[in-house]
């Protein structure tokens, strides 16, 4: 999807850059913080950014949501302190338990022999890899990879048993009273009462064991547990992946050994966060710098669950549009929930293309507020000369549409477009007939006119006869003055009208826009089997 800075030239970078220092677009505003969280200079190495993943299940549309945004501000960043290396690091969870078998996979049988198993030695019911965790962490790179993402893939399994995380861990046992002391307060009576920092991994099953720790050796570095089953002691090292940290201590864990400086996260983590940050103090480091997102709702206004399966996934969304729009959609309002469902996808296929159109004219103020801006981190390509919504409403009444038929109304309409050759509007279309055919279609009712109405389109009809070689601003403009003429009141009430008799649908594109591509002659059909309809 980028461009990228190179885009500009020298005078338009610098201008940028100015602005970027004082901007209020939130991507500055967040990457502002990781400025005043290094006074002194950035280290060498940079500054780390991070996400996290966890691979019980696929990566669906909130994983995109989280590394996108996380991209804009890493972008941002690197806008404001070029030269500074930055590196975003997509953390998989991949040690954690299986703790229950995810519905509508393959073999659930197989996945319930191995419950509470880490989801790295869990076999993959689908058989293409080594384990569950490996099949889901090839789909999740695979997925970052479609959409041109550049970051590192961490495993949490190859992290805990190269040894990376060993010094940190052994400062954590080291505290290990400490530690519990920050999480306790934060549990029930009865989780308080068996809590550690640690989950051993059961030498004898292989399970990621939630067991009161009955002796911890700092100097040997290791736990004693007794053995759920058998009752037996058990003594492991918790270095070299034979145990594994409790996750809100695994996150803090993670921010030290790692060198985290900046992670997002969901508003439903904002206790988590909270603990993570005062754990990572505990253990000399300091949390990073971030935000808490708002979550994303259903058609219905309740909470979108993975388990609940009542999200829209990335496939459905790339069905009808392209991933612009999406990225558009996560980049506005993310303090805000907002209603995440397919009926969405038709306005923020819109607002890309507006955004993006009016880049090139906007002051380095509103280029950096722009969402397409933070999209492509650069300047966007150039975009159709229709809108989506315009492209539903002309497939709506064309009949039998086809790609070529919308192509020939747009040349007709834009004489420069190039309808096959333009793979972007190309694109376009093939997504409008998607849409409209498994969206629209179903719902469209057209209904007859009532006197007035139909007075008023006689009218419409009369001026289109007369004016057939009127541009869509002068159609435009004569059917805002036959609404006036015939009353209507608000003026709106017309236009809905027209929705509604022409294109059976309650709202719709410009009519004056709509006419001059659709075509006066086809128009005036329209509006004939309009008028042949029973007058209410």
């Amino acid at each position: 999807m980028e461009t990228g800075p190179a885009s500009f030239t020298a005078a338009e970078l610098e201008a940028l850059r100015t602005e970027a220092r004082v901007n209020r677009a939130w991507p500055f505003e967040e990457a502002r913080k990781l400025l005043a969280r290094y006074p002194n200079g950035f280290p060498e190495a940079g500054v780390l950014f991070e996400t996290g993943y966890g691979p019980s299940g696929l990566p669906h549309i909130g994983t995109f949501g989280e590394v996108v945004r996380t991209t804009f501000v890493r972008h941002a960043f690197e806008l404001l302190c070029p030269g500074v290396p930055t590196r975003l690091v997509v953390f998989s969870d991949d040690m954690d338990g299986l703790r229950k078998v995810p519905p509508g996979l393959p073999r659930p049988e197989l996945l319930e022999a191995h419950l509470h198993r880490p989801l790295s030695a869990v076999p993959d019911p689908f058989g293409t890899h080594e384990s569950f965790a490996a099949h889901n962490n090839a789909r999740l790179r695979a997925f970052l990879d479609r959409f041109g993402f550049d970051y590192a893939f961490l495993s949490a399994t190859d992290c805990y048993r190269s040894g990376r995380f060993d010094p940190v861990l052994l400062s954590i046992l080291a505290r290990f009273e400490e530690v519990r002391a920050l999480v306790l307060p934060t549990l029930g009576p009865e989780r308080r009462a068996t809590y550690a920092p640690f989950l051993p991994i059961c030498p004898r099953t292989g399970r990621v064991l939630q067991v009161p720790i009955l002796a911890h050796d700092p100097a040997a570095g290791t736990l004693t547990y007794a053995d759920p089953e058998t009752g037996e002691e058990v003594t492991v090292p918790v270095t070299g992946g034979h145990a594994k940290c409790q996750w809100k201590v695994d996150w803090a864990m993670r921010w030290v050994a790692l060198g985290v400086d900046y992670e997002m996260a969901g508003k439903d983590l904002i206790d988590s966060v909270t603990l993570s940050s005062r754990v990572a103090r505990l253990l000399g480091g300091r949390p990073p710098e971030g935000f808490n997102y708002e979550l994303f709702l259903d058609e219905a206004g309740t909470r979108i669950s993975k388990t609940k399966g009542n999200g829209l996934t990335i496939e459905e969304w790339l069905a009808y549009a392209m991933p612009e729009s999406l990225a558009v959609f996560m980049y506005r309002e993310p303090r805000v929930a907002k209603k995440l469902h397919l009926a969405v996808i038709p306005k923020a296929v819109d607002e890309y293309l507006q955004f993006a159109a009016a880049f090139a004219r906007q002051s380095p103020k509103e280029r950096l507020g722009n969402p397409a801006f933070h999209v492509h981190n650069g300047p966007p390509p150039p975009v159709p000369p229709v809108s989506f919504g315009l492209l539903l409403n002309l497939v709506s009444v064309a009949g039998q549409a086809n790609a070529r038929l919308i192509g020939e109304y747009l040349q007709r309409y834009a004489p420069a477009c190039d309808p096959v050759g333009d793979a972007r509007l190309a694109a376009l279309i093939e997504h409008a007939l998607a849409y409209h055919r498994d969206h629209v279609a179903p719902g469209l009712r057209r209904r007859a006119p009532e006197a007035r109405e139909a007075a008023a389109l006689r009218d419409l009809d009369r001026w289109l006869e007369a004016h057939g070689e009127a541009d869509a601003a002068a159609i435009q403009n004569e059917i805002y003055e036959i609404g006036k003429r015939h009353g209507f009141e608000p003026l709106r009430t017309w236009f809905q009208a027209l929705y509604e008799i022409l294109l059976g649908s309650s709202e719709g594109p410009r009519m004056g826009t709509f006419i001059a591509l659709f075509g006066v002659a086809n128009s005036r059909r329209l509006i004939a089997e309009a008028l042949a309809e029973p007058v209410h």
